[in-house]
């Protein structure tokens, strides 16, 4: 159920198969994971400047792997800048002005290919940032960083599980310790992880581990439960997604429907 409306009201969110070898049977055939592919990641963890107006605890440390505690919850929402196609798809550019002016006309897809900026063959997605050229003529495009996220079932713990990995400006692999880069310090290597993925053959993932998911969802279903609201079994991968961005705060992924407490 929450895996169908995320699908539904996050539509860069698919079910996928996986491999045929790894299918689990206690899960739909066609349902064994979520996933969302080519999510930009324009800054480093150590770019994002930290104000502790922006912060809150989701729950306190209680361990020496640390608490959850969403360092940006109070921060002005960054503008999601993503979009995703298949394999059969017409390229498609996405693009991102520093001034924001809804009076100014649509980018030529022409022009683009023109200079160079996409290539009018290619099926993958495209994510341009448009800057001013600085003082010294020298372009001011930022090298985007992509990831592709996917979320598992965890039999043994029970809940959902984040999996993640990276690519750079040229779609070549991150390294681990260049993902480690875009991953929260005080999460990385502890909370994340690189680890086989249960579907995916190949090499380890970043993940971020289960053992204390379901701890900190229980303490915000009673949170929202003494406010007098329920939160419904449906909206469990949303409030999910919203927890977990604590830990990759510049991974642009899409949750959609905002959740408050």
């Amino acid at each position: 159920m929450a895996g169908d409306h995320l699908v539904h009201h996050c539509p860069t969110w698919q079910w996928a198969k996986g491999s045929p070898d790894k299918l689990k049977d206690y899960l739909p055939p066609d349902k064994q994971y979520l996933t969302t592919k080519n999510v930009p990641s324009y800054k480093r963890c150590s770019e994002i400047e930290y104000s502790i107006e922006n912060e809150k605890v989701i729950e306190a440390e209680s361990d020496a792997d640390g608490g959850w505690v969403d360092t940006h919850h109070y921060a002005p929402p960054t503008e999601q800048v993503q979009e995703m196609t298949l394999a059969n798809e017409q390229p498609k550019v996405v693009v991102d002005d520093d001034d924001d002016d809804d009076d100014e006309p649509a980018e030529d897809m022409e022009e683009f290919v023109d200079k160079g900026l996409i290539d009018d063959d290619s099926a993958a997605v495209t994510i341009v940032k448009k800057k001013a050229v600085n003082d010294e003529g020298e372009s001011t495009i930022i090298p985007t960083r992509t990831y592709d996220l996917n979320i598992t079932y965890d039999k043994y713990y029970q809940t959902p599980r984040l999996w993640l990995t990276g690519y750079n400006e040229h779609q070549k692999p991150l390294s681990i310790e260049e993902m480690y880069s875009d991953i929260s310090q005080d999460h990385a290597k502890k909370t994340v992880t690189m680890e086989e993925h249960p579907h995916i053959p190949g090499p380890p993932m970043a993940s971020v581990h289960p053992c204390r998911h379901a701890e900190v969802m229980k303490k915000i279903i009673q949170t929202v439960e003494d406010g007098g609201r329920e939160l419904g079994v449906h909206l469990y991968l949303i409030v999910f997604l919203k927890v977990v961005q604590a830990v990759i705060p510049t991974i642009e992924y899409d949750y959609t429907r905002n959740f408050t407490l």
